[in-house]
Parts: structure tokens; sequence; C-alpha cells
């Protein structure tokens, strides 16, 4: 086991020493543990590297904003053991790791398979809302569903201390790198770049895993060059524990064969080879980018872009998606005038966190009596981190300074908001 400096992950080694280094990455709210059942075999041939989220398995809780930063903290944990070739399996936001360093850094890896992944996940509001629903509730609801959504029924029935094993490992995650994680999964989208990983892919995909499935797996196989698909049977989400055999046997053929060694002097490679199944997979319709207005002609950048991120981002893809498809040729030019100014401008700035700039918008709210516009801005001061208890708090402050029927109207509205999002779905 490491010892974890800032900016590192915790890790543990198994297998010889002067064996090539395989790195075995986990799902959000499990720990290295979960790969306990292919380390026998995998030893055989490889140096396994193992490590753990920030703030899981007992990791120092270092929140990692993004996907591109945990892959970055892996890369400054195998530099200092001076590792500097490897292969890769990840599940989940593991693969979403894996896929980043095929994209950023693909010299450093020999091998790529992604376990359970996808190049989104869901969508953004999903896991912003679980993020609400923890920073409410604690991580007790992602723990009592954990079961359900790993697991087949047949398994969780037959083995119960499995069962408990992975309700314990989300327990005692730490709520606020669970909910950074939840932020990283929110941004991550890597369809348009798919085309662009070219190490040998292996896309492993339970056949009844309702969170990243076969249809998935059948979009990153299809997007990626080469790229090689199997469809583990009787397996949801976490293959690995659920079929150990048959997870371990497809990255022992995977690795074996299709092990990139590293560039030599002159920077070329010799070409790999896989044998590992290879499922038939329909071609898919690109995906659209959003339009964008034009830029402005002349001056600083147009923040009509940044704008609509930071909006959607605030309050949401569904709401903004709904406002922008309602626009027509009377509200369309004061739509994108407040994309770009509001949020593109304003929400923009650095001076003010996202947290106050939510407290301030509240209070203007409730002084204007806008209660349409209070319901979304409560749902997006949840997604900036406030808590029930502190957007009460504001309610308060206004009762003071802008009346009681204000703030009493606006308690309604509110209470009913904070209900429907931090309430757990089965």
């Amino acid at each position: 086991m490491s010892e974890t400096p800032p900016n590192t992950l915790q890790y543990r080694f198994d297998g010889p020493e002067d064996a090539p280094v395989l790195i075995l990455g986990p799902s959000l709210g499990t720990t290295w543990h979960m790969w306990d059942r292919q380390i026998s075999e995998l030893t055989q041939q490889w140096r396994v590297l193992r490590f753990d989220l920030p703030g899981h398995g007992g990791a120092p809780a270092e929140p990692a904003p993004s996907v591109g930063e945990l892959a970055d903290r892996l890369l400054a944990t195998v530099d200092a053991l001076g590792v500097q070739h490897f292969g890769y399996a990840g599940c989940a936001i593991g693969g979403a790791i894996g896929a980043d360093l095929a994209l950023r850094h693909p010299h450093r890896l020999a091998s790529l398979v992604l376990v359970a992944s996808s190049p989104r996940f869901g969508t953004a509001d999903e896991f912003r809302q679980r993020g609400v629903i923890v920073r409410t509730n604690g991580l007790d609801p992602m723990a009592r569903t954990a079961p359900d959504r790993w697991f087949t029924y047949t398994f969780a029935a037959a083995q119960p201390a499995i069962v408990e094993w992975a309700v314990q490992m989300v327990r005692t995650t730490d709520a606020e790198c669970y909910i950074a994680a939840c932020e990283a999964l929110a941004a991550f989208d890597i369809r348009g770049e798919l085309g662009s990983i070219g190490v040998p892919t292996l896309v492993l995909a339970g056949s009844e895993d309702r969170d990243t499935g076969p249809a998935d797996a059948r979009t990153l196989v299809a997007g990626i060059p080469d790229a090689r698909l199997a469809v583990v049977p009787g397996a949801s989400h976490l293959a690995p524990v659920e079929q150990p055999a048959a997870v371990t046997d497809l990255l022992v053929r995977h690795f074996g064969s299709a092990w990139q060694p590293a560039l030599d002097v002159a920077g070329f490679a010799p070409a790999a080879t896989s044998h590992t199944l290879h499922v038939p997979v329909p071609p898919q319709a690109p995906v659209a980018a959003e339009p964008a207005p034009a830029a402005e002609a002349a001056g600083r950048p147009d923040p009509y872009e940044a704008g609509l991120k930071i909006r959607r981002e605030v309050l949401g893809d569904a709401h903004v998606d709904r406002v922008l498809a309602a626009a027509d040729g009377l509200t369309g030019d004061f739509q994108e005038l407040l994309t770009r100014y509001a949020w593109g401008e304003v929400w923009a700035r650095e001076g003010l966190d996202r947290r106050t700039r939510s407290c301030i918008t509240l209070t203007a709210l409730v002084a204007g009596g806008h209660l349409d516009e209070l319901a979304a801005h409560t749902r997006a001061a949840l997604r900036n981190g406030l808590t029930p208890a502190e957007i009460s708090e504001v309610l308060l402050q206004t009762a003071v300074y802008c009346g009681m029927p204000a703030a009493n109207s606006a308690f309604r509205v509110v209470r009913a908001v904070i209900q429907e999002e931090t309430t757990p779905h089965p």
C-alpha cells in the first residue's frame, strides 16, 4: 500500500517487480477491492497497480473536479514510481480515466479496456441531482441502491455478504469526494473525440447492466477505431465482481495479444493485433453539435458559448433545452441576450463564487416576486452547493428585508422544489 502525497492517488502493487505494469481503475463508490478476484491470475504475467479514487477506501479526501484531474493524479502517481508505459483497464469512471489517458497521453498506454463505460454517462442533470441528494441526505441513499445498480437480482440474492460489502464501501466514502466525482461525470463527454483513440481497445459490458450496458458499449466501439466488443452474460455493472472468471479471461486475452510496445527511438511502434471477441456494430449517427450564434466581427471573444455552458451547468440541461426549444421569432433574441449577457458576462465573472451568486439571486427573485424563476434558481442553488438549511437561512433574511408575505410565498415554492430534488429515487 502507498502513502499518498497531495495530488496523487492511494495505490497498491501486486505481482512480480520485473513484470509489465497493468493498472486497474475502480468504479464510483467502490475501492480497489472490486478487482480482488482478478489479481491471482493477472499477477502471473503483470505487475498490477490498483488505485482508489479520492475519499474512497480511506484515501485522503482531496476532491477532484474533473476526469482529467483524476487522470493527471494517476499519472503523477505512476511517474513517482518510475512507470512510463502500462496497460490500463477501468470500470465506469475508471474507464473514463482510461479514455482520457488514451486521448491526452496515448504514448503512455500499451492497451486499454473500458468496462461498463460510456462516452457520456447519462445526463449532466442526473449526476448533479445525485450530488444534491448526497449533500442533503448523506451517502446512505446511494449505499442502499448500489446493489440494485451493480448486480443482477440472482447474484445479489445468492451473495448477501458481497452485497453488504458493496453497501459498506459506499457508506464509508467521503461525501464531498463522491459529489466531486458526480460533477466530473456530469461534465464528461468525449462523443466527438472517440475517433482519436488509437491504442488497442476492448470494450466490455455486462449484458444486464442498466446504467452503462451494451448500448453504451456499442457506441464506444462504433467510434473507437478497431475497438473490440465483449458482452458478458449474467453480469450487471460490476462485471469483474459478478463474473470474475469471464472478465479475467477477457483481460488476459486482450492484454496478452494487444499489448502495444513503447515507441522506439525512431518514434514507431509495431502494429498490434487483437484476437478478442469482435461483435459487429451498426453504424452510429454522428452527434450533432448545437449551433451557436455567429461570433462578433471584432473585439473580445463572443461570450455566448461560455454563457451557454454556464447556464447549462447551473440550471441543468433539461431546463435550458426546454427554454431554448420554446424560443420563437418573438423571444429568440431575448434568449440569446440572456445567455450572452447574464450568463456569459455576469455569471462568468470570477469575483464571486456560484454559491454566493445563488444566494444573491434567490434574494433578488424573492424581492421582485418572481416565483416562477425562483423555482429554477432553487434547483440551481442546490446544484451550486447550497444545502436546504442554507437556503432556508437566505429566505429568513429576505423575510426581514423583503417582507413576510414575500418570504412566505417563497418558502412554499422552495419547499416543493427541495422535496422533489432531494428525495432519493428507488
